[in-house]
């Protein structure tokens, strides 16, 4: 029974220092996926929620943990402000079906996109392959494995 509970508690313990390295501006900024040092591709995250992405703007910025995301209009900003988690993408902005077959950070296409759950994922989409029917296909082993592989890629 004791080794047991330790083993929980150890369990816990890592996981929770997993999530602190997460958080890690330096180790953000070396996984996220950036363009000039942009998340999203200087896509509004909120805009994503709506439907409808859209590019933001430079000089409606915010720097969320060593990434600065850019938003089309102050409400996104300061919905974003609010609940950063939220709007965050998945894997750090890079392709969720990569991240789950291989655990390779592979470009995205920002309008090939889907919101489960709350959560944004992003998709490789060029040259005829569309990452995102490949997810749909096999979902919940992907998002089991592609959560899995970020959190080895971000330690």
């Amino acid at each position: 029974m004791f080794s047991r509970f330790f083993f929980v508690i150890g369990l816990c313990l890592l996981l929770a220092g997993g999530e602190a390295l997460a958080q890690d501006p330096s180790i953000r900024q070396k996984h996220f996926n950036l363009k000039k040092q942009v998340g999203a591709a200087g896509f509004d995250l909120v805009s994503y929620h709506e439907g409808n992405p859209v590019k933001g703007e430079k000089d409606i910025s915010y720097l969320y943990k060593g990434i600065t995301y850019l938003f089309s209009n102050e409400d996104h900003r300061e919905a974003f402000k609010d609940q950063p988690e939220k709007y965050e993408p998945a894997y750090g902005g890079w392709c969720a079906y990569a991240m789950g077959e291989t655990g390779d950070k592979v470009k995205v296409d920002p309008y090939t996109f889907k919101i489960k759950e709350g959560r944004l994922y992003l998709f490789y989409n060029f040259n005829h392959t569309n990452t995102l029917d490949r997810w749909d296909q096999n979902e919940e082993e992907l998002q089991a494995k592609a959560d899995a592989n970020w959190q080895k890629t971000i330690r």
